[in-house]
């Protein structure tokens, strides 16, 4: 049996205070009616032991709905968070609700912060995406009874919506075998995956499809092929020069795990002559349009954002977000 919630009378109760009090120091205007700083910090203490969060709406529209849906993403200036942002607040006013976009950083403490703030604003639904840890975010959102998916990434208290990133990692890898050509040095004539970071669950899964398709090919990969050195653009950057350096020139192939990645890789193929470049393929899992643009060919992963945005809103629409489980949706291979 659920737990009840603590109401304002609830605290007022405990910290031997009236209601009216409660209201104006959690509504913050507890210094206009020169409330003393002891029974403030009383009562904020009461609430924070109470878990008690406070709903900025009038409380006589408890019983109506607000119409507003949220969507956690973890930074905005990375083209497949800002273009999820963008597809989720077009499908959101077509549903006739309201979108709430925030970034969290990567930071879970920042997660759960934010979505208790936009449940105190009375959200409707929440959708976690790319969340640092979706479980503790689900929890929050059970306890206010608000309805909610994974997306990106999965969880084991939601049902999650995420991108089939063992089987794009497959059809990326395979490509790049087929399309480079065989090195001479036999420390250059292997492929590598660079970026990421090897415990978060998608880059796991990439790294899985990589390996697994060149074990089938060549056999046992060596570790070494794989340089999962975060997913900044200057660690990148320098992995893939301490890379070159240590093979002597490019590898036969590189799959670069993410655009971020791609732009630190970009910075130090652009001081190579583009005959070196020509002899190396190169392979991103992510999708940027500027890509085509580049001085040498690229393959890329593209992404369904529509498709997993909208297998998020059938789980929303279906009331089946608690029961777990998890869909994936296959991306695509381009040719840049």
């Amino acid at each position: 049996m659920a737990t009840r919630k603590s109401t304002i009378y609830d605290l007022a109760k405990l910290a031997d205070v009236s209601a009216s009090t409660v209201s104006a120091i959690l509504n913050g205007t507890w210094k206009e009616r020169r409330i003393a700083a002891k029974t403030v910090e009383k009562v904020q203490q009461l609430a924070a032991e109470q878990q008690y969060t406070l709903n900025r709406q009038a409380s006589g529209l408890r019983t109506s709905k607000s119409g507003l849906i949220g969507m956690l993403i973890p930074l905005h200036d990375n083209r497949f968070f800002s273009s999820m942002a963008q597809t989720f607040e077009t499908l959101a006013r077509a549903r006739g609700l309201y979108p709430i976009v925030v970034s969290t950083l990567r930071d879970p403490a920042l997660e759960v912060e934010t979505v208790s703030a936009l449940i105190s604003y009375r959200i409707e639904s929440l959708l976690v995406v790319g969340a640092t840890d979706p479980d503790a975010v689900s929890r929050l959102c059970a306890s206010h009874d608000v309805a909610h998916v994974n997306v990106d990434l999965p969880g084991t208290l939601a049902s999650s919506v995420i991108s089939d990133n063992y089987w794009g990692a497959q059809q990326l890898t395979a490509c790049l075998v087929g399309h480079s050509q065989p090195q001479r040095a036999a420390r250059r004539n292997k492929l590598y995956f660079l970026g990421g970071v090897a415990s978060d669950y998608a880059t796991r899964r990439r790294i899985d499809g990589f390996t697994d398709t060149l074990a089938a090919q060549f056999g046992p990969t060596d570790p070494a092929q794989v340089v999962a050195c975060g997913y900044e653009a200057h660690l990148a950057e320098a992995a893939v020069k301490a890379l070159y350096q240590r093979l002597g020139g490019l590898p036969r192939a590189l799959f670069v795990n993410s655009t971020i990645a791609l732009e630190g890789v970009t910075r130090f193929l652009k001081t190579l002559p583009d005959a070196e470049l020509a002899r190396s393929t190169f392979g991103c899992f992510d999708w940027d349009p500027f890509a085509a643009y580049l001085s040498f060919p690229l393959w890329m992963v593209r992404q369904d954002i529509e498709g997993l945005l909208g297998g998020a809103f059938e789980i929303l629409d279906a009331g089946s977000y608690a029961e777990g489980r998890v869909v994936e949706i296959k991306p695509a291979l381009l040719s840049m």
